[in-house]
């Protein structure tokens, strides 16, 4: 088995450990392996494993990287679905909209109305995250979580937008237990959403996790975790 079989495999184990202790199904959880700074010869090793579910961060790199995947191996990246999990300028929105499975990262009512005008443009539903700043930090993206509430309605309404649920990237903090309280609210966000009755179908997703917490992630309802460096090892220099 190959260092990367070994690390896929042991990730799968320890969502498993993790979803058991929780009481829910495996299956429940979502592997998302980040792939930015990736080669398309990484992706491919990794799918090869069994990985289905890509993220990416910049638009540029994913558009260049999914053709080269396509190219390298036709059969094998017809089967691969691409996520986009960085932040997303409004003007580059038409290049992702109803382009990708789904979008993790929203941020903003200006970025989705330009995502639903395109997908109203080409016809194509977008599945999508609100991402929420869980800590009040301005080096990170999201929508603080009182903003979030207020302008629910307006998001719903929508066209060409399927909300799935929400997105966090909580504190770095370490021990990892001490992030808990951030996956905590998310969860409990994500039912008060659910409460105000603005959307057909309740979101379920809750996109929450790392490398270094993704464990403690699961136990609090995480349905993808985002994992990146603990899947392909180190990058090479």
């Amino acid at each position: 088995m190959s260092p990367m079989q070994e690390r896929f495999h042991e990730i799968h184990r320890r969502i498993a450990a993790a979803a058991a202790r929780a009481g829910r199904e495996p299956r429940s959880v979502r592997l998302l392996a980040v792939a930015k700074g990736q080669s398309a010869e990484q992706i491919l090793k990794l799918a090869s494993c069994g990985q289905r579910d890509f993220g990416e961060n910049y638009v540029q790199e994913w558009l260049e990287k999914r053709a080269r995947v396509a190219a390298l191996d036709p059969e094998l990246a017809a089967g691969l679905r691409w996520h986009f999990i960085g932040h997303l300028q409004s003007n580059k929105a038409a290049l992702v909209a109803g382009q990708t499975f789904l979008l993790h990262s929203v941020d903003s009512l200006k970025l989705a109305r330009r995502l639903s005008a395109a997908c109203q443009a080409r016809g194509a539903t977008q599945s999508a995250l609100l991402e929420v700043n869980l800590g009040g930090e301005a080096s990170k993206g999201g929508l603080e979580a009182g903003a979030l509430l207020r302008e629910l309605r307006d998001y719903a309404a929508l066209p060409g937008l399927a909300w799935r649920g929400l997105m966090a990237i909580p504190p770095a903090l370490e021990p990892a237990e001490a992030v808990r309280p951030y996956f905590h609210r998310l969860k409990s966000l994500l039912d008060e959403c659910n409460r105000t009755g603005f959307f057909q179908d309740p979101m379920t997703e809750l996109s929450m996790g790392m490398s270094q917490d993704f464990e403690v992630a699961v136990e609090e309802g995480a349905t993808w975790v985002r994992i990146g460096t603990a899947l392909f090892g180190p990058r090479q220099p």
